[in-house]
């Protein structure tokens, strides 16, 4: 699968940014549960993902100030996951005293800090190292290997805590740092790279700028936020859909986390393989037509009421869909984001991405209310069609491979991207 040792090591990678984000959104606030925590503070346990959220306000530091060692980027992924071993092993320590509630709180914390800040510096690595050609299959693997890490310190986590003790598997977790910060150290450089920004005020300024200096920037942008508005509509209640159709438990929990894992990855992987064999400008068109109508599998299952049958059917090709749409759409972000600010652009990108999940919630439940659940899913199709409407701006559908015009501002060079 692996053509090189640099696709290797951006893909392996992944395996450490998913590890701390499991750890603190899924196993901890478990955990603490079933030990007796009051679950109102268990509920403040979810600002710990805050600095996966709003990492783009550091990440100009990471673009103006390398450190010293292993090149631009490695260097700030090393420290990272120095940092990542200390707190989980620290977290080990405390795992016997689970009435140090603000301690664990006070490490979860500084663990998204600091797996907000390698996660920064792994995509920039990702786009600074990785060859356009070598884009596709290092989408489908990185995101296959993170949600597998994240179900290893998050799903397997919570089984084997039960079964051993969470001394035990906290201590487990720090110690698989250890061979990722040797792929860290053995991890090629880029082959070339611009200079970085003369000041922190280009490294704030310059990605913004650079960017809007692209052909038809306004329209990528909206492409952006729009492109998964109609999947996000549809995945924001999914749950909460199964349920009151009249599912059981155990049928929801095959369908929304064993299905969902495997048809996402699937999706995903395929997604960022075929987007290499199509072009990306196809495979944008192709995806984006099929996860705006696979909504319609839901709209069915609402019909037809609790058809196991169906209802596993809807999920995969749903999410399979959303999967491939994905997998093309970190393809283009690859090739949107400039070199010289790579850990802003790349940060600023997949947040503004990420607006529409966090935003989609409210709408849904009013619109499934108001109008019932299948022609709420049915209402979905239309709201996909914004997202297309953009993309025919800057990739029509007879271009195979879309050409981004980027500016290397403040070094008198343009750049042309295929």
């Amino acid at each position: 699968m692996f053509r090189s040792w640099r696709l290797a090591a951006v893909c392996l990678q992944q395996i450490a940014s998913g590890l701390p984000l499991g750890l603190v959104w899924i196993a901890i606030p478990t955990w603490l549960t079933q030990v007796g925590v009051d679950i109102k503070v268990v509920g403040l346990f979810t600002l710990a993902q805050a600095p996966w959220s709003f990492k783009f306000v550091w990440s100009p530091l990471m673009d103006r100030y390398p450190l010293p060692f292993l090149g631009r980027k490695r260097g700030w992924i090393f420290v990272s996951q120095i940092l990542l071993l200390g707190l989980t092993l620290w977290l080990a320590g405390v795992s016997d005293h689970p009435d140090a509630v603000w301690v664990i709180g006070a490490l979860c914390l500084a663990m998204g800090f600091a797996a907000a800040t390698q996660d920064i510096a792994i995509d920039a690595y990702a786009v600074e190292v990785l060859r356009k050609e070598e884009h596709g299959a290092a989408v489908g693997a990185r995101t296959a290997l993170y949600r597998a890490a994240m179900f290893i310190s998050g799903g397997l986590a919570i089984t084997l805590g039960a079964q051993y003790s969470w001394k035990a598997v906290n201590f487990a977790l720090a110690l698989v740092y250890l061979p990722m910060m040797f792929v860290t150290v053995r991890s090629p450089e880029p082959e070339a790279l611009p200079q970085p920004p003369r000041s922190l005020r280009d490294a704030v300024w310059g990605p913004f700028v650079g960017f809007l200096a692209q052909h038809r920037a306004l329209e990528i942008l909206a492409f952006v936020v729009l492109y998964k508005l109609s999947d996000n509509l549809t995945q924001a209640l999914t749950g909460p859909f199964l349920v009151q159709t009249g599912f059981s438990p155990a049928d929801v929990g095959v369908g929304r986390s064993g299905m969902s894992v495997a048809a996402t990855l699937i999706g995903t992987f395929c997604g960022g393989m075929l987007t290499t064999t199509l072009g990306l400008g196809r495979a944008l068109w192709i995806f984006g037509f099929l996860q705006i109508f696979s909504n319609l599998g839901y709209a069915l299952v609402a019909q037809l009421g609790p058809n196991r049958a169906v209802m596993y059917a809807a999920v995969a090709f749903e999410l399979g869909s959303s999967g491939l749409g994905s997998g093309a759409f970190g393809v283009l972000l690859l090739r949107l984001t400039q070199k010289r600010f790579s850990a802003t652009q790349f940060a600023l990108l997949t947040s503004l991405f990420s607006v529409p999940r966090i935003l989609a919630g409210p709408p849904a439940g009013f619109l499934a209310d108001t109008l019932g659940w299948r022609d709420f899913f049915i209402l979905t199709l239309p709201l996909g069609i914004p997202g297309l409407v953009m993309l025919a701006r800057f990739v029509p559908w007879s271009m195979r491979e879309p050409k981004f015009h980027v500016a290397e501002l403040f070094t008198g060079v343009s750049l042309t991207r295929a």
